[in-house]
């Protein structure tokens, strides 16, 4: 069987497998989560192997450290899969559920109701705690899933794979609703994205380029989003014993996040007061400042002066642009420029500047007073997340359970006909 073959069987099965699964009860599909809670715990050790092959043939081919650190399964990623199995076990079944509900004035009852999207193909890098993460939410809605993870994590894609298999089989459910391409091949993604007759929606995970090549490939609908361009403005009214823990947590406590903060906004009449503090407080921890004219000489031996192609630019690293503004309406003027449609933030105490911000900026999580670090399905209560959409149709934002359903129209009548 050829490459091409291989895949149309692939999407062949997980068609299949998607029209029993949409008709499974809302108690197989959370057995199947708890149990693969229980095999993720029981079979760490298993999992922590196959891990470390990825890990060192990374370290054989000069993987980045932004990856290797994506890919490294730690024992805080490993509990986090396992919480993510519970907490989307105990959340609501949306399959089924009728919404707006309306009587027509001819007596008959209009609404719509929440139906799985079919077969997800799921295409990305490096995380391997992704596989779950998307296997457990479209388990959950109702869709199946075919996963095709970086050939960096083959060895600890697999043998998630493997586990979901036992899982959903013990709870009497297709195995082939989870499915991983069998091959590290760069042809099968290829090769995938022409099966629109199986597969309903594909959604890309990585890099900007990754994204673009998916896009422009891809048969069928693409939810995606390119880069996290995200920006903190920091208002003249900033509490700034606020601001700082604020600003370093968006930006040291994970830098190679897609929503881990690139450019702050400073208004001028804050930076004086702001920018040695925020300095002070992660210069030492390794963050470099690409400043402005205005910024350059408050941020010390830990700057240098910004060029051009700074601003706007996914850093993905301990790496910050900083700029001085003259007002809340150069800070949108430079998001809507520079922006992603990702993650903003204000930090202000000025109400009335506050809401303006959240009204008037385009962006799939737009913040006040804190992190941009919390656009994230978890953190915003949706368990975990098969991704963060920056394209308003058809979700916008992270995507968790109910996002990867759609909503049909059901019309209940008693006899009706159309005069």
């Amino acid at each position: 069987m050829d490459l091409r073959e291989q895949m149309v069987e692939m999407g062949k099965r997980a068609k299949a497998a998607s029209r029993r699964l949409s008709a499974a009860s809302g108690k197989a599909k959370r057995d199947a989560l708890l149990i693969l809670a229980q095999l993720l715990e029981s079979e760490a050790p298993a999992i922590r192997e196959a891990n470390r092959l990825d890990l060192d043939t990374a370290a054989e081919n000069g993987l980045d450290k932004a990856r290797v650190q994506r890919l490294t399964i730690s024992d805080k990623v490993l509990n986090s899969m396992i919480q993510g199995c519970r907490e989307v076990a105990a959340m609501a079944d949306p399959v089924g559920e009728i919404e707006s509900m309306t009587k027509r004035p001819n007596g008959m009852l209009v609404g719509r109701m929440r139906v799985p999207l079919g077969v997800v193909a799921m295409i990305y890098e490096s995380r391997p705690n992704a596989t779950v993460d998307a296997g457990i939410l479209c388990l959950k809605a109702g869709n199946a899933v075919i996963l095709r993870g970086g050939s960096e994590a083959f060895h600890s894609n697999r043998c998630l794979a493997e586990l979901m298999h036992k899982a959903l089989e013990k709870a009497g459910l297709p195995s082939d609703a989870v499915q991983v391409p069998p091959t590290t091949d760069r042809e099968a993604v290829a090769e995938m994205l022409k099966l629109e007759e199986y597969i309903d929606v594909v959604i890309p995970r990585g890099g900007e380029g990754l994204i673009r090549a998916v896009t422009s490939q891809a048969t069928m609908p693409v939810l995606k989003h390119y880069k996290g361009v995200c920006q903190i403005f920091a208002d003249a009214s900033c509490d700034i014993d606020k601001a700082v823990p604020i600003i370093e947590n968006a930006k040291t406590q994970y830098p190679s996040g897609c929503n881990a903060v690139e450019c702050l906004l400073v208004h001028r009449d804050a930076a004086k007061a702001l920018l040695p503090r925020v300095a002070e407080a992660i210069g030492p921890k390794g963050v470099r400042f690409k400043a402005c004219p205005k910024s350059l000489p408050l941020l010390g031996t830990y700057a240098e002066p910004a060029v051009d192609e700074d601003w706007g630019y996914e850093f993905l690293d301990l790496i910050l642009a900083v700029k001085v503004v003259a007002d809340l309406d150069e800070a949108l003027d430079y998001i809507a420029e520079h922006g992603s449609n990702h993650t903003e933030a204000i930090l202000s105490e000025d109400y009335a500047n506050c809401m303006r911000f959240v009204r008037e900026v385009d962006a799939s999580l737009v913040v006040a007073n804190s992190s941009t670090r919390f656009n994230d399905g978890a953190q915003l209560g949706l368990g975990a997340e098969i991704g963060i959409s920056t394209s308003k149709l058809h979700a916008y934002g992270p995507m968790g359970i109910k996002e990867l359903t759609s909503a049909k129209f059901v019309l209940l009548g008693e006899g009706q006909i159309r005069e």
